[in-house]
């Protein structure tokens, strides 16, 4: 179970910490907040997903860290990115 803990100000913007295992995370949704406005926090994140580097960092740290990763589906998202064919964040969390 996670739960806010904490928050730590990083160049003027508030960015809540959140502990989970003993592990703490940061909130992407915060740091996309401090690029525009709350209302374009969603936009700023879908738009940093779609990027190819931030793909592929994602299926490294899944390959390393998620043992029920399927790497077979990953991999045909990988193929796709800067296609329009069903490169939606939802749809890679949901399939991967």
């Amino acid at each position: 179970m996670s739960k806010k803990n904490k928050s730590i100000v990083v160049k003027g913007f508030p960015v809540a910490v959140f502990q989970s295992n003993e592990e703490d995370f940061i909130s992407l949704t915060d740091i996309a907040k401090s690029k525009d406005n709350d209302s374009r926090a969603a936009d700023v994140i879908k738009n940093w997903i779609r990027n190819r580097g931030t793909i592929e960092f994602i299926g490294t740290w899944e390959k390393l860290y998620n043992p029920n990763f399927k790497v077979v589906e990953f991999d045909h998202f990988k193929t796709q990115i800067g296609l329009n064919k069903a490169n939606t964040p939802q749809l890679k969390v949901k399939k991967s």
